[in-house]
């Protein structure tokens, strides 16, 4: 059965808070963050960007299990971030774990699905016989223009994830997904920032998407919420996935593991990912989750996972940090740090 081989995760240790970049544009910190659910987010390190942060979520996952790089026979990275217009962020990828030159590799991009996007291309290579491991990311330095929305939440982090069928310690057991043209989220070639189109993000976007999806699988496996130990949603904020959790069926308990979105931000295409991470750090064997990502443009990708016996004694979880461990101990920017962090000054030369 194809299913997760082992995973890893990064988060950077920078971190500003909602309060922070409320005082700048005499907002209301209290009020947003109440709205949000959101209170921090991390910031990358000023040479930290989709790529470094693939690279050492790629790496991680390799400490918990000793696999052969070689035989990692597919690279995807999905992001909305890529370092480059034009050099793909997976070859680097590839080349820092030692999987070159006998692989296949590419950038996704999908909006903040592109990571499960990943892991669906290479459930398929690895059922097919093609390889016998493929590695799919999701990494992101989200961007939020200064002063816009989006600025309280854009945040970075990613989430690395080997797929294959020997001795796996989740198995993926059926995945569907749930796409149509919606306009809620864009970025045009060129632009520093993205738009969102106000009206479209919430039940257009977010919620029929993942709803979609959702409802999809279910029905296809012919289960309820009540057949799952833990649930996994796309979280931009603490408020959709809560709604849409308590809208599917799904309690507050099955939720909270993976819900770290509060103190960390939108990770973007890493968000679905680092909670799946979260929720696999603390599960046992028998546990099944339900993941489904959300990507604006619009789409989402659910998954049926169950836990098996090898988490215990194929992988070693505590040779990597966890995603809690990677949350304590942050660094506190200001807005200039942050700024000047993020890139926000622009000098002209």
């Amino acid at each position: 059965m194809v299913g997760i081989i082992t995973y890893g995760v990064y988060i950077p240790r920078y971190r500003i808070k909602v309060e922070e970049i409320a005082r700048v544009w005499g907002a209301n910190a209290a009020e947003i963050s109440g709205g949000l659910g959101v209170f921090e987010k991390s910031v990358p390190d000023m040479d930290e960007d989709a790529a470094t942060i693939a690279v050492e979520a790629a790496r991680n996952a390799l400490l918990r299990r000793k696999i052969d790089p070689k035989e990692i026979g597919a690279v995807y990275v999905g992001s909305e971030s890529h370092p480059y217009a034009v050099k793909p962020t997976a070859c680097t990828v590839g080349e820092a774990i030692g999987a070159t030159p006998e692989m296949t590799a590419a950038d996704y991009e999908f909006a903040c699905k592109a990571g499960t996007a990943a892991i669906q291309t290479c459930m398929g290579l690895v059922k097919s016989g093609m390889i016998k491991y493929g590695l799919a990311i999701g990494s992101d330095v989200s961007q939020g223009a200064p002063g816009d929305a989006l600025e309280y939440t854009a945040a970075a982090g990613g989430a690395a994830y080997v797929i294959g069928n020997d001795d796996p310690i989740a198995t993926i057991n059926r995945t569907a997904s749930f796409t149509t043209d919606t306009p809620d989220f864009w970025r045009r070639e060129g632009q520093n920032y993205p738009r969102h189109g106000g009206r479209f993000t919430g039940e257009p976007g977010y919620f029929k998407h993942v709803k979609g999806a959702s409802t999809l699988l279910l029905s296809q496996l012919k289960k309820t919420p009540k057949d799952y130990t833990y649930a996994v949603f796309h979280q931009p904020n603490a408020k959709f996935p809560q709604k849409v959790a308590k809208d599917l069926g799904f309690k507050p308990e099955q939720i909270r593991p993976g819900l770290v979105v509060p103190r960390l931000g939108n990770t973007y295409s890493g968000a679905s990912p680092v909670g799946l991470a979260a929720t696999l750090d603390i599960a046992k064997p028998g546990d099944t989750i339900f993941v489904c990502s959300f990507g604006s443009g619009a789409g989402s990708d659910a998954f049926d996972i169950t836990v098996t016996d090898a988490i215990q004694d194929k992988i070693n979880r505590a040779a990597a940090p966890g995603v809690e461990k990677l949350l304590q101990n942050p660094i506190y920017l200001d807005y200039a740090k942050y700024a000047k962090h993020k890139g926000k000054l622009v000098m002209q030369v």
